[in-house]
């Protein structure tokens, strides 16, 4: 029994068929996926990054003090003692200078690729994927 009511058929013609919204909707969830995937690589290759630097850091800081003690054995006076402690101080401040800058350029790496994160959409308006309960 087919039904002539007008008013039930302009409904059915302006409604989008469900197949073209499950699609609409599973491309816009893999593009959203694809992008969190993106950014957490990148974070990841970041946080490695900074790993290695900080454990060669670590290295040259190990090889300072090795050659502090090797100068101050080698010591015959207060001269040259006080001579391998000056070296090695101006040096230590030195590398605490670079670690300071080293510190900050990580966190604006992290930072921007948060941002990068958020701004996708992740959590726009407190909501997950900008999506309202």
């Amino acid at each position: 029994m087919a039904r002539n009511d007008p008013r039930s058929e302009a409904n059915e013609k302006n409604l989008p068929t469900p197949g073209v919204i499950s699609g609409q909707f599973a491309a816009m969830g893999q593009r959203r996926i694809e992008e969190y995937l993106n950014a957490r690589t990148d974070l990841l290759e970041k946080l490695q990054e900074s790993n290695k630097q900080w454990l060669e850091r670590v290295q040259s800081e190990a090889n300072l003090a090795s050659e502090l003690a090797s100068k101050l054995t080698a010591a015959r006076s207060i001269p040259d003692t006080m001579t391998a402690c000056q070296e090695w101080s101006n040096r230590r401040f030195e590398m605490m200078a670079e670690d300071g800058k080293h510190a900050f350029a990580d966190a604006q790496k992290f930072m921007e690729t948060g941002a990068r994160l958020l701004s996708n959409g992740w959590w726009s308006n407190g909501k997950l994927g900008g999506l309202s309960s």
